[in-house]
């Protein structure tokens, strides 16, 4: 039996796995060609958003002590600007290091405890109603993932794709 998810997480956990399945959506059917593409030389391109929003959950994963380190980020850390000279990996490569660190990442989140939650994590924003510790950690990191999935929902549309599906795939327990 699984342990039961920590009281603070558990709206977040829902959001969590849905963001696993919408990184897929957001994939699906996306050429290469079109994943380096700026509009006007003014945006980040798809490959620069998947590759932050993988960065992101592995960025979480270290603030919740998980070794696991992003072989990219050197590209993404700390939301680090395009650069529009760097060779960035595909989007292959991309879901396959989204698909090894989120597993790994939910079964953490699942078995965390609140005392962990509630340790002090300075981020350095300064903001007087938001406490620095890793229960808000975990909730920015899922408000950035929305972020960059909202990006990756308009930059299908500039690109001539569909719109994202909400489909569920349910082989994909994280």
């Amino acid at each position: 039996m699984e342990n039961p998810v920590a009281r603070s997480l558990a709206v977040i956990i829902p959001g969590y796995r849905m963001h696993t399945q919408m990184f897929n959506n957001m994939l699906d059917e996306v050429q290469e060609a079109d994943a380096q593409k700026r509009i006007e030389n003014k945006t980040n391109h798809f490959t620069w958003m998947a590759g932050n929003l993988v960065n992101s959950r592995y960025w979480l994963a270290n603030i919740l002590d998980i070794p696991e380190k992003d072989p990219n980020e050197d590209l993404f850390k700390d939301a680090k600007a395009l650069d529009p000279n760097a060779t960035y990996p595909s989007l292959d490569e991309l879901k396959k290091e989204w698909h090894k660190i989120s597993p790994i990442l939910y079964q953490k989140l699942l078995q965390i405890e609140e005392a962990e939650l509630m340790q002090a994590y300075p981020f350095g924003m300064n903001v007087p109603y938001v406490e620095e510790n890793k229960l808000n950690m975990i909730g920015m990191c899922i408000d950035r993932e929305s972020y960059l999935f909202g990006q990756l929902g308009l930059m299908r549309k500039i690109l001539n794709y569909p719109g994202v599906k909400y489909d569920v795939d349910d082989s994909i327990g994280y």
